[in-house]
């Protein structure tokens, strides 16, 4: 997330009520996670175990709950609990804003492009022409849809992130301040819910299409000219590679990465990064062909025993 100007390392002390280290006009432009984060942004860190990954990111300013050393070109702001205030930035700079009407009056919606009943569109949303957007689907604040994009009924794009901190007294959650953005050519499908980016954005690229019932996770990136099945779960900060298939009631985990032109088949579980141009299947998936041969092999397993058996007597 980019702020809509420049602040200074101050300026956000200030707003969190927080110790800083570095020069008090140390430029900042905007928070990010780590996956994401640009010079100019801030990144959160309250775990000694990712401290080092967060000081050496490209993130110049680092919200932290320790003292440590400040490498150079950097600024640390101290804070005894990071993901608190976190939360406080996105509020301050994403708060949210009730609509007063079904469209906001700030929504843009381009010409040629049709909204049936009952479909609610939330406040800066930009909407492009030759779209159909079918009753009962819901568009939260600032998302993005291309040209010529299908949405059907009951579809929900913006919901927030599942991220929580667990603590003693419960969850506390991550307030999301990102977005989606949907590109041009886009079909997607009855009852899916596309999570919005906690703080960067979801994106279904130009011309994939998503089927009916499917989940996609906060901050995941879904290339162009994608397919995806029915009853599909995607995790957060995936990346899926244009031209990648995935068949229905596919599971994937989050953070991982589905190379260009893979398939997934149906049922399986993606538990780690896959590479492009292959055929996946099952639950670790793994290449197909090896694990139909594996199928193969166990079903076998019973006659083998029988005729061990059978041996040894």
């Amino acid at each position: 997330m980019k702020f809509p100007k420049p602040y200074t390392l101050k300026e956000i002390s200030k707003i969190i009520d927080s110790e800083y280290i570095g020069d008090e006009d140390f430029p900042v432009f905007g928070m990010n996670e780590i996956h994401v984060v640009e010079n100019g942004d801030i990144v959160f860190v309250d775990h000694p175990k990712y401290y080092d990954k967060a000081i050496h990111s490209k993130a110049t300013i680092v919200l932290i709950n320790k003292k440590v050393d400040c490498p150079p070109g950097k600024a640390l702001l101290i804070s005894d609990d990071p993901f608190r205030d976190f939360n406080k930035l996105t509020q301050f700079f994403r708060p949210f804003n009730s609509a007063n009407s079904a469209i906001a009056k700030t929504a843009q919606i381009g010409e040629g492009t049709i909204v049936q009943p009952n479909v609610f569109i939330g406040n800066d949303v930009k909407i492009g022409s030759g779209c159909i957007i079918h009753s009962n689907v819901s568009i939260y604040d600032n998302c993005t849809i291309g040209n010529n994009v299908t949405i059907h009924s009951g579809t929900v794009l913006g919901a927030d992130a599942f991220y929580y901190k667990k603590r003693q007294e419960g969850f506390d959650k991550l307030k999301s301040g990102g977005s989606v953005v949907i590109g041009n050519n886009v079909d997607i499908g009855a009852s899916c819910t596309i999570d919005r980016g906690v703080t960067a954005n979801t994106i279904i690229g130009e011309g994939s299409k998503l089927d009916n019932q499917i989940q996609v996770g906060h901050d995941t990136i879904i290339g162009k000219k994608c397919l995806i099945a029915s009853h599909t779960g995607i995790a957060g900060c995936v990346v899926i590679e244009d031209e990648v298939t995935l068949w229905g009631q596919v599971g994937v985990i989050s953070g991982i990465t589905i190379g260009k032109g893979a398939v997934v088949y149906a049922q399986s579980g993606v538990a780690g990064s896959l590479e492009g141009g292959k055929n996946y299947f099952g639950s670790p998936a793994g290449e197909a062909r090896a694990k139909m041969k594996e199928l193969s092999i166990i079903k076998s397993i019973p006659s083998l025993l029988k005729k061990a058996k059978g041996n040894s007597n």
